[in-house]
């Protein structure tokens, strides 16, 4: 394998209900830093039905490229007609870094690949760097159970590829009117020779709260002793209209859906403000948090790590502490409305 064939870094744009799902927006931001270290170009691929339109999106958001399928049979996702074309793409235009986002298609897409090509892949991908003269991805992620950063290196494979974790990377702003080139590809795919068939599409009708997409998290631990301790986070939370949130410990515990896990293997959020109470501050809960824009813990131990990471850390019992912020903050809510009440 001759490494000076591969040049670029490229982003798998995933598709979602007519838009760029954000996370691939995040990842332009990423793969713009990269190919800038490696003064190389940024190129985005596009995969489905009518979404040419879309690459004016990606280069507003950094992209120099866009590698386009456009056609019926991409119409929804399947692992085989999407790895063809990524297949194709790669074996022909020879990336030096291939991202994806870490969401079910991502993960399932970058594992296919990587298998075929074959290379490296790194999962779960928190941070990224590359080495300016070498060119080697420095992919890193939480290892033996979240007690270790590891930083995984491909060194004798190309292209060097990894998915990382929606909200751990920041889009560029916007640069509206931005342009770029448009590469149309196509590969001679039909539908009889594909051996998995999309007959429908069931939307989910559960409605779970979208910790990902909340402003304020109240999130809990273990250090609340019990379901009935976790209680004061609820309360909490319901007097500032927050999500709640929560560490693997209280999930596996049965305390509360695996929904609310905020962590590696939970959930990625970046809120306005985020509520540890009762949370160590282990690194696989940190990776899912650290982002968020204030962050305040509680804990009655003043050696745990989360205090490395708050802006604010109160050292107590979350038993006694939380029930007094709750009523300090009913009243400031109630005096607000107050006010508010009097100048209408």
């Amino acid at each position: 394998m001759n490494f000076e064939d591969y040049r670029g870094v490229w982003v798998f744009i995933e598709e979602k209900d007519g838009a760029i799902a954000p996370v691939s927006l995040e990842l332009l931001g990423a793969g713009r830093q990269l190919a800038d270290k490696r003064k190389t170009e940024l190129a985005g691929v596009l995969i489905g039905e009518n979404i040419g339109a879309l690459a004016e999106t990606a280069f507003e958001y950094g992209a120099d490229k866009v590698y386009v399928y456009d056609s019926p049979i991409y119409r929804f996702y399947r692992t085989e007609t999407y790895m063809r074309a990524m297949l194709a793409c790669v074996e022909k235009h020879k990336p030096e870094i291939l991202l994806y986002g870490a969401t079910s298609t991502g993960k399932d897409l970058a594992s296919a690949v990587a298998t075929d090509l074959p290379t490296g892949l790194t999962a779960d991908t928190t941070q990224l760097d590359v080495e300016e003269d070498t060119g080697l991805l420095l992919a890193s992620r939480p290892a033996f159970g979240g007690n270790i950063m590891a930083t995984i290196l491909c060194k004798k494979y190309r292209p060097q590829m990894a998915t990382v974790r929606p909200k751990v990377m920041k889009a560029l702003p916007r640069r509206p009117g931005a342009s770029g080139a448009v590469v149309e590809e196509c590969i001679p795919l039909k539908e009889e020779d594909i051996r998995t068939k999309v007959l429908e599409i069931v939307r989910s009708t559960t409605r779970h709260v979208r910790i990902d997409e909340a402003d304020v998290i109240v999130a809990g631990g273990k250090g609340l002793g019990s379901p009935a301790g976790f209680k004061v986070v609820q309360q909490l939370a319901d007097t500032l209209g927050a999500a709640v949130g929560a560490s693997r410990d209280v999930v596996e515990a049965g305390w509360v859906d695996h929904h609310r896990q905020v962590g590696q293997t939970g959930v990625t959020v970046t809120p306005k403000i985020y509520f540890a109470i009762g949370i160590s501050g282990a690194i696989q809960h940190l990776v899912g948090m650290q982002n968020s824009g204030l962050i305040i813990a509680i804990n009655k131990d003043p050696a745990a790590p989360i205090f490395q990471a708050c802006h604010y850390g109160i050292v107590g019992d979350a038993l006694t502490i939380v029930p007094m912020l709750t009523e300090a903050f009913k009243s400031a809510l109630e005096r607000k409305e107050e006010a508010d009440a009097g100048k209408v």
